[in-house]
Parts: structure tokens; sequence; C-alpha cells
């Protein structure tokens, strides 16, 4: 090795970068870094744009959903209005109770026999005085003819100690003892007869007959049912009322009565009777009150509503009655508001939610006691639709019709 070749090994020695430099140049394993980085801004600069591309579009689409719902206004609501009216308003103290027939018994024998005859069809009208049943009364008049027998024996007695008693052939202790003999006969007489009648059994009254209750041959005990008599041409409206509406309520007042069982149908009657006394448990007072029936459409022990009808309140404000709604937070209804003029000259209609005071609801109707005044307009349909303030077009169409079963409350 000559001394060129020593020194360049020695600076080789000295600094190898030259030796790494030269060894990349010749295909070593490291990458380029100038290539790298260049990907990574091209990915980002991707990305930036991307990112802002969907938030532009965002904006953009927020700002149009915004801009449709400022110029898009809904059409109005349509609704049917009525007028505030006012009438004349019918009050009632109502109450509940039953009915009760004026004259209702059950028929049974005085005194004990077997049935020997029946004289009537279950569910038949009778008279007063017809024959219902005839005991057996074969013995009693037995009797009855050994009692005449002895009374015609006592009078001709008497009348024999008389005549003597007249020549003193007789004492007057005579006369008296055939007198005494004459009476006591005349006593037996009386109350075998009076037991014959009662052997046989009529009506009391004039009513319809229900369910016979006995065979015939039976035999029957004193006080034995055999059916029931009912008047049903009058009746008792028995029902209660609160105490506090005694310097209402008078004999002589029309009571309202209507029935479950004809629906829409209103029966009339008349206070007989107001008990004199409170009920110191629920603090309401009895009232009775009497009716007529004459298509025996009512039958005693029906469950009724009865309704004292009481001087009315002229000048009461009145709406439809699907025009209040009722809540927990009170009754409110939607008034019907003129709010100006749109563009075309046509006025603009609003519906404002209006807290009232309700009164006394009766065939469709309820009175309005506070919150509206007279001819003012209110929403009669179509409530389930709005809000206050929205805007409202009233249509043709007539309120809802009354409730089927009108009543007054």
């Amino acid at each position: 090795m000559d001394g060129d070749q020593m020194a360049n090994v020695g600076a080789e020695t000295l600094n190898p970068e030259p030796s790494l430099r030269g060894r990349g140049e010749r295909g070593g394993t490291s990458a380029p870094r100038p290539k790298l980085v260049r990907w990574f801004v091209i990915v980002g600069l991707l990305l930036a744009v991307l990112l802002g591309g969907l938030y532009q579009f965002n904006r953009f689409r927020t700002q149009a959903i915004a801009n449709f719902f400022a110029h898009n206004k809904p059409p109005p609501a349509q609704i049917s209005a009525a007028e505030v009216a006012v009438q004349t308003l019918p009050r009632s103290a109502p109450g509940v109770g039953s009915l009760a027939a004026v004259h209702q018994v059950t028929i049974n024998p005085e005194v004990a026999g077997r049935v020997t005859n029946i004289s009537f069809q279950p569910g038949a009208m009778v008279k007063t005085g017809d024959p219902l049943v005839q005991l057996n009364d074969a013995p009693d008049r037995g009797d009855l003819a050994s009692y005449q027998a002895q009374a015609q024996l006592a009078q001709i007695s008497l009348q024999r100690s008389t005549s003597l008693r007249k020549n003193d052939f007789a004492s007057q202790e005579t006369v008296d003892q055939n007198k005494s003999q004459l009476a006591q006969m005349a006593a037996m007489i009386q109350k075998t007869q009076a037991i014959i009648a009662q052997k046989l059994i009529r009506a009391p009254f004039s009513g319809q007959l229900g369910v016979r209750q006995i065979d015939l041959g039976q035999y029957l005990t004193a006080g034995a049912p055999i059916v029931t008599l009912t008047d049903l041409s009058t009746l008792y409206v028995n029902f209660t009322l609160a105490s506090h509406l005694r310097p209402q309520i008078s004999v002589g007042q029309q009571v309202n009565v209507t029935a479950d069982a004809f629906p829409g149908r209103v029966f009339t009657a008349k206070i007989t009777t107001i008990e004199p006394q409170v009920s110191a448990d629920t603090r309401t007072m009895q009232v009775q009150a009497t009716m007529s029936n004459p298509d025996n459409a009512l039958l005693p022990g029906m469950f009724v509503s009865a309704a004292v009808v009481l001087p009315p309140r002229p000048d009461t404000m009145v709406v439809p009655e699907t025009a209040v709604e009722y809540t927990l937070y009170g009754d409110s209804v939607y008034l019907v508001k003129n709010d100006g003029k749109d563009a075309a000259g046509h006025p603009v209609l609003r519906a404002v939610r209006t807290p009232v005071k309700t009164g006394t609801r009766w065939d469709g109707k309820v009175a309005i006691l506070d919150g509206l005044k007279p001819g003012e307009r209110v929403v009669a349909a179509g409530q389930v639709k709005l809000q206050s303030g929205v805007q409202v077009a009233v249509t043709g169409s007539p309120a809802p019709p009354p409730p089927a079963h009108p009543t007054l409350h």
C-alpha cells in the first residue's frame, strides 16, 4: 500500500459521513423525507376542504329551513263559532231518590184455614172488594146456624117470660135472664159472621196483583203471604236534598223526575211532604213528592233523579256546552278576536284562550257567570287543533248538537 492509499484510509476513518452518504447514493434503505411530508400536506388539505364543505352545507341548510318556516305560514284553522247569548236561566235543585207506591200491600189472611177457592189470576187488575181467596168456613157456618137457633129459642123464651111477667106469673129475674141469653146469642152470631167474612179475602183497594204465592188446598197460617197488590196510578218520589236548600223548597213546588228506564222523558210531580228534621250524618233532608202515573210506566222501587224547579234567573250569558274546556286548572273558552286586516283587506281573526266561570248546564248549553261579554264570539267546535293566538277562519258549519239526553245540573 503506497502512501496515497494510506492517507485515504485515514481520512475515511476520521470522517465517516462521506462514506454513509456514498452508501446511500449506492442504494441504501432510508426513504427520502420530502416525499412523505408532501403526502401529509395533501391529505390535510383534502380533509380541510371536506370539513369546510360540510360546515357550509350545514349552515346553508339551517338557513334555508329557517327561511322556509319564516315565509311559509300555515292556513287559518277552520272552526265553528257561536255568539254569547243572553237568556233566562232555568234553575233547579237536583237530588236522587226512588219511587214508592201510595197504596201497596201484601195480601195476608187474618185467620188460619185451608184454601178452598182462588178467585184471581196473577197480574190481573182488581177493584176494591173483589174476592180473591176463600178459606174453609164450613165449621164456622155450622156454628152460625147453631147460634141462630139458640137465638131464636132465646127470643121465644123472652117473649113468654115477658107475657107472664105482666100477669105476675113470672119474676123479673127470669125476664132479665132471657134478655141476657138473647144478647149473648146475638153476639155469638156477630162474631161467627165476622170469622166467616175474614175467611173470604177481598181486595182492600183497586190495583194490580202480583205473583201468586199460594196453591189450592194449601193450609195458610194467619199472616201468610198470598199475593201483592199495588196501585200504580199514583206514586211517591222520595229523594234527598242538601239542607242549605231548605229556604228555597216548599210544599207544592214542581219536581221534574227522570228515570234511566225512559231516557229523554220527564215526569212531573209536586212536593207534598218535607221532613222536619235534617240528618245529622249527611246534613240532608228528606223530601217526598207525589206524581200521577197514568200509563203505569214507572214502578215502585225504581231509581230516579228528581230536580225541584226553582225560580229562573233572567239575563244570563249562555254559550254552547261544546265551547267550554274543563281542566284541572279551571274552565276556559277560545274567544274569537279581530286582529286587524291582512294585505288583501280581509279581517284577521285569532282564537285567544280566555278563562271563564261556568254555572248551570242544561239542554246542551252552559251559563257563563264571568269572563265573557254578550255578543262576543267563542269557538264552538275545532278546539282540538287550536293554540292561544293562532289565526282562525270561521266556517258556516253549525255548532255540534246538544247531548241526546238533556239534563239540568
